[in-house]
């Protein structure tokens, strides 16, 4: 079976759920964005190594193969060495590009963001293990698993954005900050209990796996369905610069220092 194949049958899953995001968008964010965005998510993956490192220089045992893993090992290794050190890199992204753009003015914007990011991860992520794997049943495997969980993480770190986005305009700082960080909580613990699952070895716990996939999937899709249906402008109290897009309260950028007409 050819690379080329394999590394279209990776990205795939990836450009048809961005499709499906992007055309459930009443209001289309612009394409030079979106790309931005995507390909942050490749820069997300740089960062996740980089960590991955630190942590196994300061914790050996995260390096050590799974079948050496002590209970406690694979629990930590799962929801802080491979969920949190990957949320956080990829919130990291949407925070920096997306939270203080001036296009973030509506409630569905905050998941578009998270899911391209995070999208952007999962398709250098896919396309490495399809090609190192070759086989086509871990390409189909991951195109109904793997990517879609990534969506799904992201659609709960876009939804808490958009929230801490409001708060933010109201000028409700602790609770911007709160839901900031529960922006990144809740996906790691999603993605955590994904990976604990199929990291355990424990039979009853491949099987908890196959029914918190459904469960995540069919909420993840609610939660969706039901913002891009009920979608709103977020109230704006603070204007942008027109010069940078950062968001500016005076006469002057403090971003940039052009001044504001």
């Amino acid at each position: 079976m050819s690379v080329e194949f394999l590394m279209a049958l990776a990205a795939l899953p990836v450009v048809v759920i961005l499709l499906w995001i992007y055309f459930k968008d009443k209001n289309k964010e612009p394409i030079g964005l979106l790309i931005k965005l995507f390909l942050s998510g490749f820069v997300s993956c740089i960062l996740v190594l980089i960590v991955s490192r630190l942590l196994e220089n300061i914790f050996p045992f995260m390096d050590t193969d799974l079948k050496y893993k002590t209970f406690v090992d694979v629990l930590l290794y799962a929801f802080v060495g491979v969920a949190l050190v990957e949320e956080f890199c990829k919130w990291i992204m949407v925070y920096l590009i997306g939270y203080n753009d001036r296009e973030f003015d509506e409630l569905y914007d905050g998941l578009v963001y998270s899911i391209f990011v995070s999208l952007g991860f999962a398709f250098i992520e896919n396309i490495l293990y399809v090609v190192y794997t070759s086989s086509l049943s871990t390409a189909i495997l991951r195109a109904v698993s793997a990517v879609p969980s990534h969506a799904c993480d992201a659609i709960f770190m876009g939804y808490y954005i958009s929230i801490a986005k409001q708060y933010h305009l109201r000028g409700k700082f602790k609770l911007e900050k709160k839901f900031l960080w529960l922006s990144i909580l809740i996906p790691t613990i999603l993605h955590g209990i994904y990976d604990f699952c199929l990291m355990s070895g424990y039979q009853v716990l491949v099987i908890t796996f196959i029914a918190f996939v459904i469960f995540l999937y069919t909420i993840s899709i609610r939660k969706l369905l039901l913002l891009a249906k009920n979608n709103k402008k977020i109230k704006f109290k603070n204007k942008f610069c027109g010069n940078c897009g950062k968001i500016v309260t005076g006469e002057f950028c403090a971003n940039c220092g052009q001044r504001q007409e």
